[in-house]
């Protein structure tokens, strides 16, 4: 099984009520919707079963039929509609060992919940095979309505976006998109349910790419509220975002990764500050709760808020580093992993950065989670790391806390210790801190 964009699309079940509260918990239906709204898209890469034998997640592969003949150099592969369900059905098929079962769960910080997930097989996954024509093309096909059968289905060539730079994404995607059927656990029952998969090549990359161009909304006192999840690479709904539409933000204007709001993190709503929940699939309901403190009395991942606090051993001297050890400074939070492209590729620019600021101002504290320590006691000689380095590890869950989805990610924080930036990087991270240091 490989890690790839996953997808579910929202049944709205029992419609005439829009929202129950129970305490300061609200519930609110959700309405499917086409394309992306005010949120801004992403694509998340797929990837062909691996020919190794020795592969754990080989008994999960999809056995299917009806490839065209005419293809050569032919890979099978399928992208995941909901990961937790996949992992726990396929626990419970034998399909995985207990062994991988508890490592996802202790690397996903995941507790399976099993009064909204399947121990029944769901076909919760969407093949998809490519190969080369007569010509040498690359083709591609989807089984759409999940037959195992692609003889029903039609080949075709997806679009390269690194030819269509200067055109509207959202746009492309729609027109290209692929319309798929899958099961789900809705309403406590195995349910069929339908939506749009897009499928795009990068030749740059030289990999295929997808997403998914549905969200919801859903209704609250008379406010509209946007849900999308993971920028629409991955609708397993474990991270939701969501935006309130107003005047300002509707369906023709996208909001910035820094005006949405993540699970746990919260909004206000006719002057009520709600915390993100997250979205129950099974009840097809976005969860809110309201909370009855002021701002400055709230810690979250966001601008305007207090960090969370954090506690860890720096990875090279072994001395203890505090949140509460750095206030009086500007401290830039670097969430990476040693895997991570982008993240290396910014080390260098931190390097210069850390040479010439003033530390006594400013520091840079590195949080580095799901990496060997061999690996990164490696990178740190070898690039010339001189800030502090934690792991983030199952004991002190720095990067848990911050809810962690991808790296890079950053946040800047004032001598306060409240969220000023964030995913400042290069030229832009350098500009802000020096105008900061030098007011």
């Amino acid at each position: 099984m490989n890690f790839k964009p996953i997808m579910l699309i929202i049944l709205c079940i029992n419609c005439s009520l829009s929202y129950s509260q129970n305490n300061n918990k609200i519930e609110l239906s959700l309405t499917p919707r086409n394309g992306y709204g005010p949120f801004k898209s992403a694509l998340g890469g797929i990837s062909p079963y691996s020919e190794d034998a020795n592969d754990p997640w080989k008994k999960t592969y999809l056995k299917v039929s009806g490839v065209p003949s005419r293809w050569s150099d032919v890979k099978f592969g399928d992208i995941e509609t909901n990961v937790y369900q996949s992992v726990y059905q396929n626990y419970f098929l034998g399909n995985i060992t207990k062994e991988r079962y508890e490592e996802l769960q202790r690397s996903w910080d995941w507790t399976p919940d099993s009064l909204n997930l399947s121990k029944e097989p769901l076909k919760c996954n969407i093949a998809f095979a490519y190969g080369k024509d007569s010509a040498g093309v690359v083709e591609m096909i989807v089984d759409a309505n999940n037959n195992l059968d692609f003889s029903d289905d039609k080949t075709f060539r997806p679009i390269d976006l690194n030819t269509c730079k200067n055109a509207n994404k959202d746009s492309i995607a729609l027109a290209n998109s692929i319309k798929i059927s899958f099961e789900s656990y809705i309403g406590n029952k195995k349910t069929r349910v339908n939506t749009r998969l897009f499928i795009a090549y990068m030749s740059e990359d030289n990999m295929f790419m997808c997403n998914f161009p549905e969200y919801t909304t859903a209704n609250y006192k008379g406010t509209e509220i946007a849900v999308c999840s993971d920028n629409f690479t991955d609708l397993s709904y474990k991270n939701p975002c969501i935006v309130l539409i107003n005047d300002s933000i509707g369906k023709n204007k996208k909001v910035s990764n820094e005006e949405t709001v993540a699970k746990n993190e919260f909004i206000e709503i006719q002057g009520d500050i709600y915390r993100n929940i997250g979205v129950n699939l099974n009840k097809n309901k976005l969860i809110l709760e309201k909370v009855n403190l002021q701002k400055s009395q709230l810690t979250s991942t966001q601008i305007g808020y207090k960090s969370y606090r954090f506690e860890g051993d720096d990875f090279k001297t072994k001395f203890k580093i505090s949140s509460e050890g750095l206030r009086g400074k500007y401290v830039l939070l670097d969430f990476w992993a040693v895997w991570c492209g982008p993240c290396r590729q910014e080390i260098p620019n931190l390097v210069n950065l850390y040479k010439k600021i003033d530390k006594s101002k400013f520091e840079i504290i590195g949080i580095v989670g799901d990496s060997p320590s061999d690996a990164l006691d490696k990178i740190i000689d070898e690039q010339s790391i001189t800030w502090p380095q934690i792991q983030s590890t199952d004991i002190n869950k720095i990067k848990e806390r911050y809810g962690i989805y991808g790296y890079p990610t950053t946040f800047l924080l004032n001598p306060e210790g409240i969220i000023i930036a964030k995913d400042l990087r290069g030229k832009d991270l350098e500009e802000k801190i020096t105008s900061l240091i030098m007011k």
